[in-house]
């Protein structure tokens, strides 16, 4: 993990079972496969200061349409942590 993700997050109980870094157009990200919970999902990750000049909507259309990641009319999820912004897809609960 370079220097730019070292301190990325993990939320109690979630278990990571893919982390990988990538690049996102000009954007260096980590995209995640997780469970937590009974859920399923995907992440990929941005640090703050590199879409600083974005706003939400911009950041999800970088995901969405900028990635083959997000399936077809999967909710998506948007937040943005004291360094990190987390946007959250492909969400599928366990049976």
């Amino acid at each position: 993990m370079t220097e730019k993700f070292k301190d990325l997050p993990v939320e109690e109980g979630t278990k990571i079972i893919l982390s990988t870094e990538a690049v996102i157009e000009d954007f260096d990200v980590v995209y995640q496969k997780w469970y937590w919970d009974g859920i399923y999902a995907e992440s990929v990750i941005f640090l703050n200061d590199d879409i600083a000049h974005l706003n939400e909507d911009q950041v999800r259309h970088e995901v969405a349409l900028c990635t083959a990641l997000v399936k077809e009319n999967t909710e998506m999820t948007y937040k943005k942590g004291e360094k990190y912004t987390f946007v959250n897809f492909n969400f599928v609960t366990s049976d």
